[in-house]
């Protein structure tokens, strides 16, 4: 098993959202978070002030997959994540050891 974090720009969870169904993947979380990456924050101008953003809007998705289906996970997030410019955001993927389905009793990719 999987556990698959990226990193999006918010206006592109609804395409993330639609791929990842697409492919039969249901189950995600999704947090509204803040951060940067290479792009340090932007300066913007406000009233003639001008000021710096060091955080930027970012939407992390969580996503628990079998070991064949991560990558089908990680090209669809890719695919229709990236807009091309910098600030797109980051996949992350790590060995997942174990779940279980707390109403079930279930585990492991049964739990998924």
């Amino acid at each position: 098993m999987k556990y698959i974090v990226a990193i999006i720009q918010p206006g592109k969870l609804t395409a993330v959202h639609g791929a990842l169904l697409d492919i039969d993947i249901a189950g995600m979380t999704v947090t509204e978070v803040q951060g940067y990456g290479r792009q340090k924050g932007k300066s913007e101008i406000y009233r003639g002030a001008e000021y710096t953003v060091d955080f930027l809007p970012k939407v992390k998705i969580e996503v628990a997959v079998s070991a064949e289906m991560a990558g089908k996970a990680v090209e669809a997030i890719k695919e229709v994540g990236a807009s091309g410019k910098i600030g797109d955001g980051k996949i992350f993927t790590f060995d997942l050891q174990d779940a279980v389905r707390i109403r079930t009793g279930e585990t492991g990719e049964g739990a998924l």
